[in-house]
């Protein structure tokens, strides 16, 4: 069996909303993505096969700019004014939508419309729990040959392991769209496997992953960041040194930062894309009282 995707209005309006915000950013140049990778103590004296390196490039735009695109798209959507950019990160956009409309196939499409328009390729999809993960993982599969038709370009993807650190080196020297897949509990929690990431490994040059990681500037996209921990969570992501963050969930928690989307429960209803739920009452009838 063939899955057969089609693109929705709905879910254009998600991506673009995230696209008009870097509205003016120029499409990066080589210059601007090349970078040397970090080869580590044991391949300083030989010839390093993952010398040269491709990272995201930086955002051109002034902060200004950036808060005249980011209320330009709040207008566009009826969405409150932000006055200043919130930022917990460099940059964080917030996109409101609800579950079942396809919030996974919306940020992978988003990110292809990244690449396409301004040349960012290093992506990290951040998420609550192992079973979410391979979720992921495999709709990043399914819908690899439909993206390809639409944008000619297939998303590399792998999912972070830490005792599978080749996978960095690919990531880091790739020019093509790059996308890792990582559950919170592998960088915040106490667990042996959480901590590796921040250690300077052997079996790996000497060179900590998250040093390896954070040289590529990734754009950060949390699937549910409600159910990720909170403060402890964004105050880990740091250390990712991400360009941006995107977030995308159904119930956000905490205050909104920079809101650019939503579809919510009754716009999701209203539109006909999720089922009506209804609650029917139970009466009883013709019992005695101490029945």
């Amino acid at each position: 069996m063939k899955l057969k995707f089609k693109t929705q209005a709905y879910q254009t309006a998600a991506v673009q909303a995230v696209v008009d915000c870097f509205a003016g950013q120029p499409a990066a140049t080589a210059e601007a993505m090349s970078y040397r990778i970090d080869p580590g103590t044991g391949k300083r004296n030989t010839e390093d096969l993952f010398a040269d390196g491709f990272k995201n490039a930086e955002v051109k735009l002034s902060e200004r700019q950036l808060l005249e695109n980011l209320q330009k798209v709040q207008r566009h959507q009826n969405l409150p004014i932000s006055d200043v950019l919130v930022k917990v990160s460099p940059l964080n956009l917030d996109i409101e939508m609800e579950t079942g409309t396809g919030k996974t196939y919306c940020y992978i499409k988003t990110l292809f419309d990244l690449n396409k328009l301004y040349g960012w390729s290093k992506f990290i999809i951040v998420v609550p729990s192992i079973a979410i993960r391979e979720g992921v993982a495999k709709s990043l599969a399914i819908t690899a040959e439909h993206f390809l038709e639409a944008y000619q370009k297939k998303a590399r993807f792998f999912i972070y392991n830490s005792k599978q650190l080749h996978h960095l080196e690919s990531f880091s020297s790739d020019a093509g769209i790059n996308v890792m897949v990582i559950n919170v509990q592998a960088f915040n929690a106490t667990g042996k496997d959480a901590r590796r990431i921040y250690e300077e490994l052997d079996d790996f040059q000497t060179r900590r992953p998250i040093d390896v990681i954070a040289a590529n500037r990734p754009i950060l996209i949390l699937d549910e960041p409600q159910r990720m921990g909170g403060d402890k969570t964004m105050a880990s992501l740091v250390n990712f040194k991400p360009l941006m963050v995107l977030r995308y969930s159904a119930t956000f928690k905490e205050p909104f930062y920079n809101k650019v989307h939503r579809l919510d429960a009754l716009d999701a209803y209203n539109q006909k894309l999720v089922k009506k739920i209804a609650v029917r009452g139970i009466a009883v009838k013709g019992l005695a009282g101490t029945s």
